[in-house]
């Protein structure tokens, strides 16, 4: 059976180790998984009322085109219904555009390291990927634009970047759009829109109107808490969105999903209490390297990556056996570092305490 080339050196995405293997194969009776990046205060009750209240109509196909989520996202978002697409997650977004843009004609460019399946998606469609490695954990806009060319159909950022926490300010963001040519789709990917906190961040949706290559991506699998549900979406240019949309699944969010995606946009002080509890926790992980003399990157996720000199492996396993799931950076591309989600006060203070005999 002859499968696309491409796929056999392709490894499928490996998430972070199930916290019941853990448990199982260290005999733990209990395990903090701090990998994957989810929200530790789990997702607002008015999300989990909805969940609920759908449960009767389990039976019925949901609304291929998320009407109800659609019109209270865009009011939400202060944008046009028809510049929305809705995903099975953010990643499916990924998925969508690479299979609407991307063949063995062209190529895409994006940063190194950064979410892998940019990469992984382009590969599977048979484009060329140029990827242009990271100064100091931010990427390089400047060496970004030197790899564009005629053939050149996507340009990836990401920002917060997945890894390393690190964000674009608004002048070189947008210093940068500016020079990418028209016929160039640049995708903000701002899966950790909801936790930032800098102050020169981008508002990226005020430049829609006049960037019709630009798309924008986000979840609400992180700090709205419905990991589980996988709802993401795409905004951008009406037009861009029509041509896309045949690309999308029918059917590709669920009934509960787009319900408690619903409710979860009612409840905004749910959101501001986890941004404000997120920034705390990472003062946490800040004071601690501080302390012990450890190289990290400020984030504005809810997430960290800290070097600690040494194969993350190592440190990886030290924590396992102790009970705490983090992400190694050898998977990352940071064969030192360790990104360790922030979770709530006490799981931090517990796995610091743990990090700290290791260290030591």
């Amino acid at each position: 059976m002859h499968v696309k080339e491409q796929l056999l050196n392709l490894k499928p995405y490996q998430p972070g180790k199930p916290i019941e293997e853990v448990k199982k194969e260290f005999n733990l009776s209990k395990v903090v998984k701090l990998a994957s990046n989810e929200n530790p205060y789990g997702c607002s009750p008015k999300a989990k009322q909805a969940i609920v209240d759908e449960l009767e109509q389990l039976a019925i196909y949901p609304d291929g085109y998320s009407a109800l989520l659609r019109t209270k996202l865009a009011d939400h978002l202060g944008v046009k219904e028809e510049q929305l697409i809705f995903g099975n997650g953010s990643d499916e977004i990924v998925q969508i555009i690479c299979r609407a843009l991307l063949n063995q004609e062209t190529n895409t460019v994006m940063a190194a390291p950064t979410f892998p399946q940019y990469k992984h998606n382009a590969v599977i469609e048979g484009a060329q990927i140029r990827e242009v490695p990271l100064v100091e954990g931010h990427h390089d806009l400047d060496a970004m634009l030197k790899q564009i060319d005629e053939k050149t159909t996507v340009v990836w950022v990401c920002t917060p970047n997945n890894p390393t926490g690190t964000y674009i300010n608004r002048e070189n963001l947008l210093d940068f759009i500016n020079k990418v040519p028209k016929h160039v789709l640049i995708v903000v990917d701002e899966a950790y829109f909801e936790y930032v906190v800098a102050d020169d961040y981008p508002q990226t949706i005020e430049w829609l109107n006049d960037y019709p290559n630009l798309m924008i991506l986000r979840t609400f699998s992180k700090a709205y808490g419905l990991a589980a549900l996988r709802v993401g979406y795409g905004i951008g240019n009406t037009e861009l969105i029509r041509k896309i949309e045949p690309a999308r699944e029918p059917f590709n969010t669920s009934r509960v999903a787009q319900a408690a995606a619903i409710a979860a946009l009612d409840d905004g002080e749910f959101v501001a209490e986890c941004r404000e509890m997120n920034k705390k926790g990472l003062k946490q992980f800040y004071d601690f390297c501080e302390e012990l003399g450890l190289e990290y990157y400020q984030s504005e996720g809810n997430f960290i990556l800290i070097n600690f000199n040494r194969d993350s492996d190592e440190v990886f396993q030290a924590l396992l056996k102790k009970g705490y799931i983090v992400r190694s950076g050898n998977a990352l591309g940071f064969p030192t570092h360790l990104r360790i989600t922030v979770g709530n006060t006490q799981q931090n203070e517990e796995i610091i305490e743990a990090l700290k005999d290791f260290v030591q």
